[in-house]
């Protein structure tokens, strides 16, 4: 028998938890305000498809080239404070892109080298701040954390962009210093909560071994495998997140507002979702209905390219979102809740890879893809490659497509 968890609002009674709460929601918003304001400032530099794409890789080449080295100072070092360094850097790269902005003839080349250090910071923060997250709470509690944390960042991602979008029309500078100061927020915040043990009780040599250790349970783990690879291939292929300047301006004819509510639409599907697993969590079927939202999220990425209709393209951004919770409620379940503590920050930083790699490397080649057969072909083919790969994944992982519960 499986007793029932406690209701998710109680987890705002821990003042550690309210503090990373808080850190989460300043960061999210912040990095979807800087976002779109990034987004459009390169458009409007270059009105390049290809240089957005830059972007997207500038941010995440840190995560991928560093992944070994962050999640082993995430399980050797204090992780709050490796976290609230990270925010910091990243209020200092909001005041760079601020002084460019005002500088009003920047060229793009500065804008990128400014993503490169916020992808460095983002590398540092990500693992420590997953790694974290499970010493804050108890572990029957666990399951609610991670859908609350993940509704919070989705809250502030659902109001972060048009945030961003209404604050662009008083010019990007506004924009990228309202996110320096929400970065700064949240080191201050991060850095409240109280300490923790150490995760190991002395520091490991540093040896392949050891920075390999992650890669080597989440290869050690069908399951977990087959879970983050196939939310990787899902949104590297289908996302189009990197296309909406272009949707907004050059298919819906839409300003840089309309622009903030379609990057808001799949935030405000996924802090719906994750409020609703929160309090009703998956129990039973978790493999099938993981490989269903995957095939949806697919679907409704073909729907958002062939649309020509502001309202039916937000419809089908929000569909995507609420698709896209229930992938990472499963694998951030999985994988934070199994590891050992003593190695959740290698595995977290392999995990931010992942994730990155789904997220800004999707903008790369989406934005390459659409330079050479333009935008709405290349969101109407990944669409039809997601749903490709929710077929195929069923097969190659049957131990995926098996999976009845989150814990066995």
């Amino acid at each position: 028998m499986h007793s029932p968890a406690p209701s998710g609002w109680t987890l705002f009674r821990n003042r550690d938890f309210r503090l990373f709460g808080g850190a989460r929601f300043l960061t999210g918003l912040a990095y979807q305000m800087q976002a779109v304001a990034v987004g459009w400032f390169v458009y409007d530099l270059t009105r390049s498809a290809l240089a957005l794409g830059f972007v997207g890789l500038a941010s995440f080449a840190p995560a991928m080239l560093g992944a070994l080295v962050t999640g082993h100072v995430a399980d050797t070092y204090d992780r709050r404070r490796v976290a609230a360094l990270a925010y910091g850097l990243l209020a200092l790269a909001g005041l760079g892109l601020m002084a460019l902005a005002l500088s009003r003839t920047a060229p793009a080349w500065p804008v990128y080298a400014l993503m490169i250090l916020v992808g460095t910071a983002r590398a540092f923060a990500n693992p420590a701040s997953q790694a974290l997250l499970p010493t804050l709470v108890p572990r029957e509690q666990f399951g609610s954390a991670i859908a609350l944390n993940s509704s919070l960042w989705q809250s502030a991602s659902v109001t972060g962009p048009a945030f961003g979008g209404l604050l662009y029309a008083l010019g990007p500078a506004v924009v990228f210093g309202l996110a320096a100061a929400c970065f700064a927020l949240a080191a201050a915040s991060i850095i409240g909560i109280r300490p923790r043990p150490a995760a190991v009780a002395t520091r490991p040599a540093v040896t392949w071994s050891t920075l390999l250790a992650g890669l080597t349970y989440i290869r050690s783990q069908p399951v977990v495998l087959g879970a983050i690879t196939l939310d990787l291939v899902a949104v590297l292929l289908g996302g189009a997140t990197a296309l909406l300047p272009i949707f907004a301006q050059e298919v819906l004819f839409v300003g840089p507002l309309g622009l903030g509510l379609l990057r808001s639409m799949p935030a405000l599907g996924s802090v719906l979702m994750a409020i609703l697993l929160a309090h009703r969590p998956l129990t039973r079927g978790v493999g099938p209905r993981l490989l269903v939202a995957v095939g949806v999220f697919g679907l409704a990425t073909i729907g958002f390219g062939l649309s020509t209709s502001l309202p039916l393209s937000m419809v089908c951004l929000f569909v995507t979102g609420a698709a896209d919770m229930v992938s990472v409620y499963v694998r951030q379940s999985l994988v934070q809740g199994e590891t050992p503590d003593a190695m959740r920050g290698r595995v977290a930083a392999v995990n931010t890879v992942f994730i990155g790699a789904s997220n800004e490397l999707g903008e790369f080649e989406s934005g390459t893809l659409a330079a050479f057969i333009g935008a709405v072909p290349a969101v109407v083919a990944g669409g039809v490659a997601t749903v490709a790969v929710a077929a195929l994944w069923g097969r190659l992982f049957p131990a995926l497509r098996e999976r009845d519960r989150l814990i066995t």
